[in-house]
């Protein structure tokens, strides 16, 4: 006899309910046990009830709404909850997933969305998938230098711990010019060259006790070493161990690294889960961008491990985004927004942008990248219409066999 798995639908639109009834309809071992018109007034029945997956819409009454999803994580310690909305502002996106939703989905539903999520919930709560061990390795590149890979990296594993409650690991493997700590404006007793010469005794508690924590996040940050001839001792074999040893211990891995296609970078990005690969909009970062793809294809990643990001980006730039799409042949994966005075007032100041002004274009942008990437988050892509390759697409044009 099958586990089954019981659900609660909470929803004020009878027809919605419908929708999301029919659609778990085809899901084997979801029980609906309940189905109610909000989550306010049924909070002590729903509660009552131990219910394995909830999935609640938050279009009205929102904030009420999420204070009783509150309660319910807090009072239902294994429930899995998807919450649905009309609205996706990224926002609204990031109180939820604080409030203990493992979902977020865009109303009107879309069904291969929906039934995704809910197989991916399904796996977790019949322990199909180890929750508490699987670990998402992230790691920022481009082989050009001077455009905010490293600022990336740091702020961004900073929303992600902050986001997610969640241990981050962020890691320099910058070994020349390494500039998290700075950035963070830490001083750290301990770096990645003194973790890896006691690779033999590393387990939780010395990894928690080597990594500097990060204020009183759940941040722990690994330094590059002080000196090149400590980092000349680090081998690829090294890296390998060292991420398969952070997998362990750390819920989400950010890796910052060299800009160049060394040894040691290349492993880095072997052992990656997703790549960011950052460029700007102009002709020498695309052309770069041009041969990172190369690479990564004779290297055999797949596509969906590559996420392309637009940094310093601006509406009016003479490079439109969509004619970079059409010379890579790949998806933009996300825009962070041009705001030179808040990001140098940052970095000069070894702060997050948040903590600069948590209100700003770019603060907001981190904030929901971290979301785009964490696992609590799905959304739906929107395919592109077909562009004329004329003016800069002209300049990357292929070479027609004969």
């Amino acid at each position: 006899m099958s586990i089954k798995i019981d659900t609660v639908i909470i929803d004020s639109d009878e027809t919605s309910r419908g929708l999301v009834t029919g659609f778990l309809n085809k899901v084997e071992d979801i029980n609906i046990a309940g189905e109610f018109q909000d989550a306010i007034n049924s909070y002590a029945e729903i509660v009552e009830m131990h219910p394995n997956l909830i999935i609640v819409d938050i279009s009205q009454r929102t904030q009420l709404t999420l204070d009783v999803i509150v309660k319910l994580s807090k009072n239902l310690r294994n429930v899995k909850i998807i919450v649905l909305s009309y609205d996706m502002d990224s926002e609204l996106v990031i109180k939820a997933l604080r409030a203990g939703a493992r979902e977020f989905l865009l109303k009107p539903l879309i069904e291969n969305d929906f039934l995704e999520s809910v197989e991916k919930i399904k796996d977790l709560i019949l322990g199909n998938i180890n929750d508490t061990t699987k670990c998402k390795v992230i790691t920022t590149f481009s082989n050009k230098g001077g455009i905010g890979k490293t600022s990336i990296a740091t702020n961004l594993a900073v929303e992600i711990a902050n986001l997610t409650n969640e241990r981050v690991a962020l890691v320099d493997l910058n070994f020349q010019m390494g500039d998290v700590t700075t950035f963070l404006d830490l001083n750290p007793a301990f770096d990645t060259s003194y973790v890896v010469n006691n690779l033999e005794r590393i387990d939780e508690t010395f990894l928690l006790s080597t990594l500097e924590k990060y204020k009183n996040t759940s941040l722990y940050v690994l330094a590059d070493p002080p000196d090149l001839e400590q980092a000349e001792i680090i081998t690829s074999e090294n890296i390998t161990t060292l991420i398969n040893v952070l997998r362990s211990v750390f819920s989400y891995v950010i890796i910052d690294t060299t800009s160049s296609f060394d040894g040691k970078t290349i492993t880095a990005l072997d052992n990656s889960d997703l790549i960011l690969l950052v460029a700007i909009l102009n002709l020498p970062s695309v052309r770069n961008c041009q041969r990172c793809f190369d690479l990564f294809k004779r290297l055999g990643y797949q596509k969906d491990k590559i996420k392309l990001i637009i940094n310093r980006y601006m509406e009016n730039d003479e490079i439109k985004i969509e004619d970079v799409e059409d010379v890579l042949g790949h998806n933009v994966y996300y825009k962070i927004p041009n705001n030179y005075f808040t990001i140098i007032n940052a970095i000069n100041k070894g702060m997050p942008v948040s903590d600069i002004n948590h209100q700003s274009n770019i603060a907001k942008a981190f904030r929901e990248l971290a979301a785009l990437l964490s696992d609590n988050y799905t959304y739906t892509s929107v395919k592109q219409t077909k562009r004329e390759e004329s003016g800069f697409l002209g300049l990357f044009k292929k070479k027609e066999k004969k």
